[in-house]
């Protein structure tokens, strides 16, 4: 396939001779878990974001689950009580809220944005919700004055999903000042599997807060229930990032603003260049807003464009073909009726979007688009 929709290998390519000299370090220095390598990430992290603290874990799954069940821990949430989720999200988001026994909450999207609908929030809110769950959906910052003013007048945390948006920037200041998606509210999860804009080789996420506590807590429950060596203060799990991973992420961390700057040059592109009335375009947000982990299209026949797309040489994929609500596992939401999420589903294409894409490549995907009939 001449556009594939991602290839790692070129994404990686221009950091190569870097991560490898950084593995040689790692291998040489001894130490492979929660070292010097992931410390330093860990520092790095807070000072890209603008947040106190940042906890490496094992994967963004894994950050998302320890921030619920630290929250438990410390008395914020009971099982039984209710996170509000956008209905359109990764299961993953999901998952980290049923797996501590919370109870999901889904609210339906923008149909703008493709993020959730924050002016559907309040009305979900009941006795039992304890937190909203935002979703930075593709790469755009989910975030607003009134998010904070609902949060605030029923006492919900916020927790970020912020596995598409590392670099994302909102024009409004989250909870603690910072406008970098990450650090908005009280706590978020990053991913930083290989596929995204700050991808690892392998499972890496980490999870970032201002608070103190709730980072004590998570480092403890991702290390076995364990702050201090063979004491287990909570039940805790196995969620460590290595320092491998740690060292790679390091060197890809310096490049991080050009990659995603790259993105935005490519996205404008492609906006500026597909002209099918079959085909409905994203948008871009406010400057910074948006950084483009996807580039998605809605089209009705998203099917036949998708194989119309493999016949020419463009790879593409759907993100995501079934909601949460639809999936066998969550077989008890099946009920629900959340008719914008079901059609998104259906008509929703990522193009292929990395920085490796020249703008020649991209003219060219655009060009096969438009002649899509």
């Amino acid at each position: 396939m001449k556009y594939p929709h991602l290839s790692l290998q070129r994404a990686n390519e221009p950091y190569m001779a870097e991560m490898k000299a950084a593995a040689a370090r790692v291998i040489e220095g001894g130490w492979y878990i929660r070292g010097q390598y992931v410390s330093r990430l860990e520092e790095q992290l807070c000072r890209y974001l603008g947040c106190r603290h940042a906890v490496a874990t094992g994967n963004g799954l894994d950050a998302l689950r320890l921030i619920l069940r630290a929250y438990i821990e410390m008395g914020a949430m009971q099982p039984g009580d209710e996170v509000i989720v956008p209905a359109n999200t990764y299961v993953a988001s999901v998952l980290a809220i049923t797996d501590n026994g919370l109870v999901p909450v889904f609210v339906e999207p923008s149909a703008d944005t493709y993020n959730l609908d924050i002016g559907l929030v309040e009305q979900a809110v009941t006795s039992r919700t304890r937190a909203v769950m935002v979703v930075h959906l593709y790469g755009r910052a989910c975030w607003d004055e009134s998010l904070k003013t609902v949060a605030a007048r029923h006492g919900l945390k916020i927790v970020e999903d912020n596995a598409q948006a590392f670099g994302a920037v909102s024009p409004v200041a989250g909870l603690h000042g910072s406008h970098h998606a990450g650090a908005l509210g009280d706590a978020s999860g990053q991913s930083f599997y290989p596929t995204k804009n700050l991808g690892a080789l392998g499972d890496a996420g980490a999870v970032t807060t201002d608070d103190p506590k709730l980072a004590e807590v998570v480092r403890a429950l991702g290390n076995y229930g364990s702050a201090v060596r063979y004491v287990n203060e909570y039940k805790g799990v196995n969620s460590r990032m290595d320092d491998l991973q740690a060292a790679f992420l390091l060197v890809k961390l310096k490049y991080i603003d050009e990659e995603n700057r790259r993105r935005v040059e490519i996205a404008r592109l492609y906006t500026e260049s597909i002209h099918n009335d079959l085909i409905t375009l994203p948008q871009a947000g406010e400057s910074g807003s948006h950084i483009w982990h996807q580039y998605v299209v809605r089209c009705v026949e998203r099917d036949r464009l998708m194989r119309y797309l493999e016949s020419q040489g463009v790879g593409s994929l759907i993100h995501y073909p079934i909601p949460p609500h639809k999936q066998p596992c969550y077989r008890e939401y099946s009920h629900l009726h959340l008719p914008l999420a079901e059609r998104l589903a259906h008509e929703i294409l990522s193009l292929p979007m990395s920085s490796y894409l020249t703008d020649d490549d991209v003219c060219e995907i655009a060009s096969i688009v438009n002649r899509f009939a």
